[in-house]
């Protein structure tokens, strides 16, 4: 089996990849980057990850960055003899990529927004309203999905629903309407409440 090392800090982006990894049962190892004392930007670090970030995933030394590349690659190698990703060449594949990457691009672009507006301090200005906007028409597509089926993909839980749903947590976290949207809500409390989501160091 391959080496598998995580390299992550509590709180951050890094989480979800701690969490999949335990939905998926994969041993690994995890090193702890302190960011806020700049271990990230370090050269050893950014042999691995260039963007100084975290999280970084390394399979036999071989390194990969960015979250949602590392989410497709472990629910791709791991996830479909766990029956928790679908088969390459089947029609939920296809929905299973395009909600993730929607989860993380076309809703993660308005997190953006919001999440700068709201460290600026101007969460109400036209700019911060255009993102609140934006997340509310977004979130009204999602819950019109998950008001037909009790997740992502349909009856039964996924690595789909790990992914949109730690993005759509952390939404919900720095003001995102979720609380309008009532089966995205019900729905990401079940994503929630699974144990392998209670990362906590």
């Amino acid at each position: 089996m391959s080496k598998i090392v995580l390299y992550w800090h509590p709180m951050s982006s890094a989480t979800p990849i701690a969490c999949a990894l335990a939905e998926l049962g994969v041993p690994h190892e995890r090193v702890k980057v302190d960011i806020h004392a700049g271990e990230q930007r370090k050269p050893a670090y950014l042999a691995l990850n260039p963007n100084g970030k975290v999280p970084t995933l390394t399979v036999d030394g071989a390194p990969m960055f960015e979250a949602l590349a590392i989410h497709l690659w472990l629910a791709g190698q791991y996830g479909v003899e766990r029956g928790l990703w679908p088969a390459e060449g089947t029609p939920e594949r296809l929905q299973a990529m395009a909600w993730s990457t929607w989860s993380y691009v076309t809703y993660g672009a308005q997190l953006v927004r919001l999440q700068t507006a709201r460290d600026m301090g101007t969460p109400d200005d036209p700019h911060g309203q255009a993102g609140h906007k934006a997340m509310d028409e977004l979130l009204a597509l999602l819950d019109q999905r998950l008001a037909s089926q009790p997740w992502m993909l349909g009856a039964n839980y996924s690595m789909v629903d790990l992914i949109v749903g730690s993005v759509i947590g952390y939404s919900a976290y720095i003001g995102a309407p979720v609380q309008k949207h009532p089966h995205v809500l019900a729905w990401l409390g079940k994503v929630q409440a699974r144990p392998a989501m209670q990362i906590d160091a």
